[in-house]
């Protein structure tokens, strides 16, 4: 038995990112640079490390059934199938979307057969594998996240003098003609939402605060329109989202712990200097329109449940003794206090790795708040 194994985690430097945040979380000097992305896991582009220099996705390729166990060794291809992250936005992240299993697989395969260099700027897929993700504010965090419901979209766009004829006939239409234009029209375009949302009409202030600030924030960009097409939440700390496939979604701003299956296959719809292909991105979108799921469990042990089998998300409030049982291979982050893993103390930002050879219960004590990332029941 391999026991509680400590964790040293690379931070991703990207633009977006906070100056202040992660370096606050793992209690050491900020950089004076953007930091983003805190990531836990065994990514091959990016995998935590243990105390002995060896990397967590060395350390299970050593032993897959043992430290995955056998059933999810076998249903994975021998890897672990999730990844927790710690997610700090200064800025807003560009305008996106995941594609399902199916969807990536497939997409992989073409690009593959078609020579598509791994590291190409417009490659699409980066590995065969879904992206589902959960997000759970640490911070107030807010999000776009999945169309708003028509209607209310067709009088938001009515309120600012917007054409709304082809929107009410359905936003698939829409949103393909949006994404299509010409550069002139597009332009036009993206000019009047930009002027209209300047005033904005009454109970739509902060939809039409947030467009102006990504007018400023990416000049022309017409994923500005998709944007105002999309719900803006503002998720408290303890609440979360989850982002099936297909949903269109950007991050705002604010640090949340985001934990997805182990992918990195990215559709992009603007926001971004970053490659957007219109077909493919249309491909995978998922037109469903409507509010928000907002999950915000109780309780000490406060399971967020979603539909992916690759990862559940678990927030436990320790304030004495907490005993939890084994679900196999696991990720513990502690975001805030002090607490003890099975005999061994982690503070605010460390974090651990149980392998599923460490038999019996997980138990907490001490005071704090610990992230558990485990193997999911979703089908």
């Amino acid at each position: 038995m391999q026991g509680v194994l400590r964790l040293t985690n690379p931070v991703q430097p990207y633009a977006w990112g906070s100056l202040t945040a992660i370096a606050d979380l793992l209690g050491r000097p900020a950089p004076g640079t953007p930091e983003a992305e805190l990531w836990l896991g065994a990514h091959p582009s990016a995998p935590s490390k243990l105390d002995s220099g060896q990397t967590l996705r060395e350390l299970i390729a050593e032993d897959p059934v043992g430290h995955l166990g056998s059933a999810v060794a076998r249903r994975f291809e021998q890897r672990l199938p999730f990844l927790l992250k710690v997610l700090a936005a200064a800025q807003p992240l560009s305008l996106q979307a995941h594609p399902s299993l199916a969807q990536a697989r497939e997409g992989f395969r073409l690009e593959n057969e078609r020579g598509v260099p791994l590291t190409a700027p417009h490659r699409n897929y980066k590995d065969a594998n879904h992206k589902p993700e959960i997000l759970c504010a640490l911070t107030p965090f807010h999000a776009l996240c999945g169309f708003r419901r028509l209607d209310d979209t067709v009088r938001l766009f009515g309120a600012l003098g917007l054409e709304t004829t082809r929107l009410a006939s359905g936003l698939r239409g829409y949103f393909e003609w949006v994404m299509t234009l010409e550069r002139e029209p597009r332009a036009t375009l993206v000019a009047q939402v930009e002027r209209a949302c300047a005033t904005p009409p009454p109970g739509w202030e902060r939809e039409c605060g947030w467009a102006l600030r990504l007018c400023r924030a990416y000049p022309g960009d017409v994923g500005v329109v998709g944007a105002l097409l999309l719900n803006l939440l503002t998720l408290e700390p303890g609440q979360a989202i989850f982002l099936p496939a297909g949903n269109l979604h950007a991050y705002l701003e604010g640090v949340g712990v985001e934990l997805m299956a182990n992918s990195d296959n990215v559709l992009r719809g603007g926001l971004t200097p970053k490659h957007v292909e219109v077909a493919e991105l249309l491909r995978v979108l998922d037109f469903t329109h409507g509010p928000v799921n907002v999950l915000a469990p109780s309780g000490a042990v406060a399971v967020y449940p979603t539909s992916a089998p690759d990862f559940e998300l678990t927030r436990v409030t320790v304030a004495g003794p907490v005993e939890l049982p084994r679900r196999g291979a696991e990720l513990l982050l502690v975001t805030s206090g002090q607490v003890r893993v099975n005999g061994q103390t982690l503070a605010r930002g460390q974090s651990a790795f149980l392998g599923a050879n460490e038999r019996g219960a997980v138990r907490l004590e001490g005071d704090g708040v610990v992230f558990r990332a485990t193997v999911g029941v979703g089908e």
